[in-house]
């Protein structure tokens, strides 16, 4: 048996490394530190999007994640350092050909409720994840699990039926007490820093500290209150006025206007932004078309425009950072535009007067409102002329994501902790794809890479695909923005994370 406890792939460690200043707005890249941290208080964190739902197996966007990352924990979980660090199970193992996973469980981890987890509740939170109860996987990449037994009361052993040297980030998934996951009207019970007290629609959700938390000396708060903000100019009144202390999405013209009141904290983001194309409507469907606005695109404009020039400029779905995986691919369409190349593709694909597309935008997100009138005006150069469909957050999510009822989009797609998980989305077959992203080649290395027994097989596999992906302009691919947060002058302790989540537990008051 190899004894573990995780460290995170060496090279996505560069995620954690913090920007400088942002756009010469004179953001600076931590929070300010004090020993002078208090215990007490209520913050208010302004979201953009109303949840998805309460049932951490089965919600899908990041903007739910981020909160439910406090009231939630797995096996392990991801620290702010990119390690992998022990959550519910103190310690694990893993056997030589890589197929059982054996977990100790942390002694006197409580639930919200006030009960102490057991191996029940492991075995439970697992096998529904997996689909091992009803045939349908709530967790993907656990699909592969075939059996969660239950060795004594502290240890859970779990066999998967194929070796996936990723599967191990997969036990983030939540704990939660044995059958809560079949009333789906009850409060989310889970082992986080924070329970869980109020939730309400359009408005946003309140959660509490967690006295028996097993951490000890965390969390500080005693309340955080998540306030859904849709409008960007609503958010900069209430920082302004002081009614919401922390809000993580600014854009580079809002972190101008209130760096004098507040601090301004900036790292890289894990977030891909595109303007992504759906690929089973006309005249998206033509593969010289997607090209055709690939080359129309000048993304050092976009990125001078929306985010300071602060934004990693990329040409596929993988975060730079991730040095061991990821490939430059931006010499395929140049990152200045080409109109020229973009009128002539087009008249090769019979649009030599161009064609109109609609791009649906969630409104709430003022960057990427800000990216799509860039991108308007580009392809209006070549011919093209677009039109921007800004729409409220819950009908993009059902319209774009799950009906696929669009022409064009422009969003951005969400890391986790493996590399592939920005890649799976574009297998012919996933429930992620969207974009309706149909390529055989793609479809073939793809089943290479699940049979590849290490991170770096995967890796060569995974600089293939994008760039097929690239090649076949399945989407235009813009930018990773930086990450930038605005934060209370009177608070102290926010961390960065490799993943997108706001961790609330060591954000403090300051004397």
């Amino acid at each position: 048996m190899k004894k573990l406890f995780t460290t995170f792939f060496a090279t996505i460690l560069a995620m954690t490394a913090l920007c400088g200043c942002a756009g010469g707005t004179g953001a600076s890249s931590e929070a300010k530190t004090s020993n002078k941290a208090t215990y007490g208080g209520t913050v208010v964190v302004g979201i953009q999007q109303d949840i998805d739902g309460l049932d951490p197996h089965k919600v899908t966007a990041a903007g739910t994640k981020e909160i439910l990352f406090n009231i939630f924990e797995g096996l392990v979980k991801c620290d702010s350092n990119g390690d992998l660090v022990g959550a519910v199970a103190e310690e694990y193992s893993l056997s030589d050909d890589g197929l059982v996973y054996t977990f100790t469980l942390r002694p006197g981890v409580k639930f919200h409720n006030g009960n102490e987890v057991t191996a029940e509740d492991v075995k439970y939170s697992l096998e529904r994840a997996a689909g091992l109860l009803d045939g349908t996987p709530l967790v993907s990449p656990l699909k592969i699990v075939t059996a969660v037994d239950i060795v004594d009361e502290k240890t859970v052993r779990v066999t998967a039926d194929s070796v996936n040297p990723e599967l191990i980030y997969s036990f983030t998934t939540a704990i939660i007490p044995y059958g809560s996951g079949e009333d789906e009207n009850a409060d989310p019970i889970g082992t986080g820093p924070f329970r869980f007290v109020s939730y309400t629609p359009q408005e946003g959700i309140v959660i509490a500290k967690n006295e028996d938390y097993w951490q000890k000396g965390l969390p500080y708060l005693d309340e955080v209150d998540f306030k859904i903000i849709t409008s960007a100019e609503t958010a900069l009144v209430e920082l302004k006025a002081g009614t919401v202390q922390v809000y993580p999405y600014l854009t580079d013209a809002m972190a101008t206007e209130i760096e004098s009141s507040m601090q301004v904290l900036v790292a890289p983001s894990v977030n891909v932004q595109a303007l992504f194309f759906n690929n089973a409507v006309e005249p998206l469907n033509n593969p010289t078309v997607r090209q055709a606005i690939c080359y129309a695109l000048n993304r050092e404009a976009i990125s001078d425009f929306v985010a300071g020039g602060d934004a990693t400029i990329i040409s596929s779905a993988m975060l730079p950072t991730l040095e061991s995986y990821y490939v430059d691919l931006n010499d395929t369409y140049g990152t200045q535009g080409n109109v020229e190349k973009a009128k002539e593709l087009l008249a090769e694909a019979g649009y030599p007067d161009g064609f109109d597309l609609t791009i649906t935008v969630p409104s709430n997100y003022e960057f990427h409102m800000d990216t799509a009138q860039v991108v308007v005006e580009q392809l209006k150069a070549a011919g093209i002329n677009a039109t921007i469909d800004a729409v409220e957050w819950e009908t993009w999510l059902s319209d774009v994501y799950t009906d696929r009822n669009y022409q064009s989009t422009i969003c951005a797609i969400t890391s986790d902790m493996t590399p592939g998980y920005l890649l799976n989305r574009f297998e012919s077959t996933s429930k992620k794809n969207f974009i309706n992203y149909s390529n055989a080649d793609y479809d073939a290395v793809y089943a290479n890479v699940v049979e590849a027994k290490s991170l770096g097989e995967r890796g060569i596999l995974y600089k293939e695909l994008q760039k097929i992906l690239a090649e076949d302009a399945g989407s235009a691919f813009l930018q990773v923005p930086a990450n930038k947060v605005a934060f209370s002058n009177q608070l102290g302790g926010y961390k960065f994370y490799p993943v997108y989540v706001q961790d609330m537990s060591t954000v403090y008051y300051v004397k």
